[in-house]
């Protein structure tokens, strides 16, 4: 009997479909699901309806409670919004020159019941103390406008001699208060747009603190030369939980400066009071003659007392003097569309599994790892574009908003704003690749929902609109927490020379930007490899 061979079939068995091939069929699931479409376009719709419906007007008071439209920030040299008010004596210097003065005392007074009147014309109560930015010194300023571009040699209240140019330039000389058994020496020279700051403790022996090219300081030409001073509002950050604000109000600074002496100034020149104001309060606030007026007095030829309040620095917005609004605030409304991604990645997935339909999947392809790939990028990719749509239509929208509602909003660089555009845009499409991976583990979307809202939204609030924890704790979880990729929407930079709130509450965060994203990106890298293990381990 003759054995027979068995059969086998000359048609090669079917190949796996490659990743293309999946990415094309995870595609047409996402677009041809009317559920999936919609969720696509409420990342859009949601967060510009939800700007649209916000709108706040802004106004000050003065003591009288009349009412004014809030002023805008003068811009500086950079293009940043500053602040620049404070009492400047000052004259005309046609040509190079120099400026030297010796300091030998800076006092000052601040009012202890946060400004607020009992009534009409009634005074603050007062304290005497300067504040660590309180200032007294020395200038070479472009001209009296506020904004205007200077170099100043100065002493403070507790952070020593300063040379500070152009708002954001800041650079220590000696260390220590001054007093009139210790006094400091300060001396400027202007070549052209170069200037150069000197200090010294005795006027003989002179030490160079500083030397800058000023941008907005004119090559040629005439500038103003003077004394100066200003001190910021006296301000109390609470300590425990949180560091809210818990006492605010104006102070000033007296400066008595001796041997003043000026070359390249004409001999016949006099010498003018200017209060440089940017008008971060409204008419009437200060009246003239009140306790936080600038004056100057004169001991004798080349002997002064100058008096001033205000700030000669970046305009913070969560600085106690700022003038302006944060950008940020117009990205409110792309918190909604965070949560439609979140549901849809974890639907994306976990539909799947409810229907049953993931066998299915899971059999058409065998490579589990490719499968869950191929859906990551997909969601990813979708995810990002809707988001970059809904992004830049949300910011100009909200800022047009608050821009017609009289808010003065503080700009910030083409750079800037670009990074916080296609940022925040990431944000949205890294959460829902998280949102994705933790729905492969958890098999359910409401599960997979809480898992991701806990991680990203209860810190959030936890931190910047309860205020419940303290400081430290607040900065752990933005540090190890998804959350800490909101620190891509920072639009302002944290000054050491500015006090302020630099805290989540007030749109600071402890990481810059991209380290803050690539945390999240972190967890949802750390998600996709749990998840490809489990669906590669699990039974569908």
């Amino acid at each position: 009997m003759t054995a027979l061979a068995p059969y086998q079939s000359s048609v090669a068995p079917p190949r796996p479909p490659g990743f293309r091939s999946l990415l094309l069929a995870e595609w047409t699931k996402l677009r041809t699901v009317r559920g999936f479409l919609i969720a696509l376009l409420l990342v859009v719709v949601l967060p510009v309806g939800f700007t649209l419906l916000g709108r706040s007007e802004c106004s000050v008071s003065n003591s009288q409670n009349q009412s004014f439209a809030c002023p805008a920030a003068p811009v500086g040299p950079d293009g940043e919004a500053v602040d620049d008010s404070f009492y400047f004596v000052h004259q005309a210097l046609p040509a190079n020159g120099s400026i030297t003065a010796e300091v030998t005392g800076l006092t000052g007074h601040y009012a202890t019941n946060n400004g607020n009147r009992a009534r009409v014309g009634a005074q603050p109560t007062l304290a005497s103390g300067t504040q660590g930015w309180s200032k007294a010194g020395i200038m070479i300023k472009a001209s009296t406008r506020p904004g205007s571009a200077y170099a100043a040699m100065m002493v403070t209240g507790s952070n020593g001699t300063r040379m500070q140019w152009d708002y954001t330039g800041d650079v220590a000389g000696l260390p220590g208060g001054v007093s009139a058994s210790s006094p400091r020496w300060l001396r400027l020279v202007r070549s052209g747009s170069v200037v150069t700051g000197y200090d010294s403790l005795n006027g003989s022996t002179w030490t160079q603190v500083g030397r800058y090219g000023v941008h907005g300081l004119p090559a040629t030409g005439t500038v103003q030369v003077g004394l100066f001073a200003s001190s910021p509002s006296h301000v109390v950050f609470g300590g425990g939980i949180g560091s809210q604000t818990t006492g605010q109000g104006p102070s000033v600074a007296t400066g008595t400066l001796r041997h003043v002496a000026l070359s390249g100034a004409s001999a016949a020149s006099s010498w003018t009071a200017t209060d440089v104001t940017t008008g971060n309060g409204p008419p009437g606030q200060q009246a003239p003659g009140g306790p936080f007026s600038g004056s100057v007095t004169s001991a004798g030829p080349g002997a002064f007392t100058v008096t001033g309040a205000g700030v000669i620095a970046p305009d913070v917005p969560s600085a106690p003097d700022s003038i302006g609004a944060s950008v940020q605030v117009a990205l409110a409304g792309m918190f909604v569309g965070l949560i439609v991604v979140i549901i849809l990645g974890a639907l994306f997935i976990a539909a799947e599994y409810r229907r049953g339909m993931i066998r299915v999947t899971l059999a058409a392809a065998p490579s589990r790892w490719k499968v869950l790939a191929a859906k990551a990028v997909v969601i990813f990719l979708a995810t990002f574009a809707v988001g970059l749509i809904a992004v830049s239509a949300t910011l100009p929208i909200g800022l047009h908003l608050l821009r017609i509602g009289g808010n003065p909003i503080d700009p910030i660089s083409a750079l800037t704003q670009a990074r916080m555009i296609v940022g925040t845009a990431l944000l949205l499409a890294v959460s829902a690749v998280l949102a994705l991976a933790i729905g492969v583990m958890a098999r359910r979307s409401a599960l997979a929902i809480v898992a991701v809202v806990a991680v990203i939204f209860i810190p959030y609030i936890l931190v910047t609109v309860t205020n419940l924890l303290p400081l430290s704790a607040q900065e752990w979880l933005l540090r190890v927490l998804p959350v800490a990729a909101f620190s891509v929407q920072q639009a302002y930079p944290a000054y050491h020379q500015v006090l302020a709130q630099y805290e989540p509450s007030s749109g600071y965060y402890p990481l810059p930007p991209w380290g803050g994203f690539a945390v999240l990106v972190a967890w949802a890298a750390v998600a996709l490899v749990a998840a490809g293990w489990l669906l590669h381990r699990r039974d569908a």
